[in-house]
């Protein structure tokens, strides 16, 4: 039987943020703007869940079983707050605004293909994961 910690693989959280740069790496753009919103979606979506990823891994090596891993958004942000960030809601703060890029505005609705933009994204979930993993 395998522990709660083999289910989640260090670094797994990395893996899916390169694949989702990967997913941007052949999609076409002109005059700084992907021409088609698909794989820039399907970045956004495969960043979100690098977020996930690493918060999983995260409270898991806080002592949490897989089981009691949060299920919503919001019990993402309970969790943050009681086994994170106890003092500090900065974390719960950048969760929830990726959480709003990311998810909702990026891969949901689509709203997103300003390459720049798009970069700037991707940036930030990584950085909020190396904060999660050192």
């Amino acid at each position: 039987m395998r522990s709660d910690k083999q289910v989640y693989k260090e670094g797994e959280a990395f893996r899916y943020m390169e694949n989702a740069k990967g997913l941007l790496k052949g999609a076409a753009i002109e005059d700084n703007i992907y021409l088609d919103k698909k794989p820039v979606r399907e970045a956004f979506g495969t960043a979100y869940l690098a977020i996930l990823e690493a918060l999983n891994e995260a409270l898991i090596k806080k002592g949490l079983t897989r089981k009691e891993l949060p299920k919503s958004v919001d019990g993402y942000m309970a969790a943050i707050k009681k086994h994170l960030s106890v003092n500090n809601g900065k974390l719960v703060r950048e969760f929830d605004s990726l959480y709003e890029a990311l998810h909702i505005a990026g891969y949901y609705r689509g709203l997103f293909t300003h390459v720049s933009a798009v970069k700037d994204f991707m940036k930030e979930a990584e950085a909020f994961i190396k904060k999660l993993l050192p």
